[in-house]
C-alpha cells in the first residue's frame, strides 16, 4: 500500500469524532479521509471515498454500528474495525455481532487525553488500524445468521498417513482452541456446532483487549449451545463447558484437570497465548489432547501446536480458504504442526469425530 492508510471515521458523537481525528492525524502512516456521523452518512460516503479501513462506532442513530457492517461487507467489503465502550454490556452484545457480520477486530473507545490510559488506547487504535487495512476482505452474506466463509470451500487438506493422530487408548480428555483477528465469530461458527453434551472441556485463547474479554464470554455463552465463562484460577475442568482465558492472563491446564492463570511474560507477543495453553495440553495431557488453531495474525501457537503434534495429540490447523487471516495457522502447517488443515466450515464434524470416534457422524 502506498502513500498513507486511508481512513473513514463513524462516530455519532462530535467530542469523540474530533478526538479520534486527533488520535489518527498524529500517526503519519494514517490519514483521514471523511468522518460519518451515522450509518447512512458512511453508507453514502463509501464508495465514493472507497478508504482503506473504517473506524466503526456501534451505538449510533438510526442505523446501527452493526447493521452498518454488514452493509458495507456486503456491499464495498472494507477492513472495519469496531470502537466501542467496553463497559456498556449493550456496546459489548452489538460489538461483538459486529465482528460476526465481517469487522475484524474490536478496540477499546478513547476517552479524555487527560484521562491515564488515554496514550495506550490511542496507540492500539492506530496500531490496529494501520494492520487491518491490510486484510484481505471479501463480500459477505450472512449464512445461518453467522460469518460467511470464503466462496469456493476447497476439499480438505489431508495430512500425510505417518502424521495421522495415533489411537488413544480411552479417548481424548481435553480440547484446547485458540484464534486472533476474526476469531469470535469463527469461535462461534466451531462451538455453536458443538453440541450441549459435548464430551470434553474445552479451553479456549482469544487475543482480544483485556476490558473486553468478560463481555466476549458471555456474548459466546449467548450464541452456542455450551456452557462458556471465563476461567478461575483452581477451578477444575469440567466436560461441556468452554474456559475462556481471561483478559492479559495466560490460561494453563495443571494436574488433574486444574486451571491454572498466570501472569507470567507475553509468549510470542501475547497474553494470554495460544502456545502457553497448548504446551500444557502437551504436558498433561499427551497423546489425548485435541488442539485447534484458527484464523490469527502472527505466530502464536505454532509452536505450543507443535508440541502437542510431538505428544501425539490430535491437531487442526484452519486452511487458508476460510481464514480471515492466514497467520497463525500458516506458521503451525509451516511447521508440521497440523496432522490435519481444514476449512471453518468442516472443523466442528472432525472435532466430533476425535472426541467420539463411535458416535460422531461420518
Amino acid at each position: 500500500m502506498s502513500g498513507p492508510v486511508r481512513v473513514m471515521l463513524v462516530e455519532d458523537s462530535l467530542v469523540v469524532r474530533e478526538l479520534l481525528r486527533h488520535i489518527v492525524s498524529r500517526d503519519s502512516r494514517l490519514e483521514v479521509v471523511a468522518a460519518a456521523a451515522s450509518g447512512e452518512e458512511a453508507l453514502s460516503l463509501i464508495g465514493t471515498v472507497r478508504p482503506d479501513v473504517v473506524s466503526m462506532d456501534i451505538r449510533l442513530p438510526g442505523i446501527d454500528g452493526l447493521e452498518t457492517t454488514r452493509r458495507i461487507m456486503s456491499e464495498h467489503p472494507t477492513p472495519i474495525v469496531v470502537v466501542a465502550d467496553a463497559v456498556e454490556d449493550a456496546s459489548l452484545r452489538i460489538s461483538m455481532n459486529a465482528l460476526r457480520a465481517g469487522a475484524l477486530s474490536v478496540v477499546e473507545k478513547p476517552v479524555a487525553t487527560t484521562h491515564a490510559g488515554y496514550a495506550g488506547v490511542a496507540d492500539e487504535i492506530c496500531t490496529q488500524l494501520r494492520i487491518m487495512a491490510q486484510v484481505p476482505v471479501i463480500r459477505r452474506r450472512p449464512i445461518g445468521g453467522g460469518w460467511a466463509s470464503r466462496a469456493g470451500t476447497p476439499p480438505a487438506t489431508p495430512a500425510p498417513a505417518s502424521a495421522q493422530a495415533p489411537t488413544v487408548v480411552g479417548g481424548p480428555t481435553v480440547l484446547g482452541i485458540a484464534a486472533s483477528t476474526g476469531g469470535p465469530p469463527a469461535l462461534a461458527r466451531v462451538l455453536g456446532a458443538l453440541p450441549a453434551d459435548f464430551p470434553l472441556p474445552i479451553l479456549l485463547v482469544q487475543h482480544m483487549g483485556a476490558a473486553f474479554m468478560d463481555g466476549f464470554a458471555a456474548w459466546l455463552d449467548g450464541v452456542v449451545p455450551l456452557a462458556v465463562g471465563v476461567a478461575r484460577d483452581g477451578e477444575t475442568a469440567e466436560p461441556g463447558r468452554v474456559y475462556v482465558a481471561p483478559g492479559d492472563r495466560h490460561l494453563e491446564l495443571g494436574v488433574g484437570r486444574t486451571l491454572r492463570i498466570l501472569d507470567s511474560a507475553p509468549v510470542s507477543g501475547q497474553r494470554p497465548a495460544a502456545t502457553v495453553l497448548f504446551r500444557s495440553l502437551a504436558r498433561q495431557c499427551g497423546g489425548a489432547g485435541i488442539g485447534v488453531l484458527l484464523t490469527g495474525m502472527g505466530e502464536d501457537g505454532a509452536l505450543g501446536l507443535l508440541d502437542m503434534h510431538g505428544a501425539g495429540a490430535a491437531t487442526v490447523a484452519e486452511h487458508e480458504s476460510s481464514a480471515v487471516v492466514y497467520g497463525m495457522p500458516a506458521a503451525a502447517v509451516r511447521l508440521g504442526a497440523a496432522r490435519s488443515i481444514l476449512p471453518l466450515d468442516r472443523v466442528a464434524a472432525h472435532i466430533l469425530r476425535l472426541a467420539d470416534p463411535a458416535g460422531a457422524p461420518p
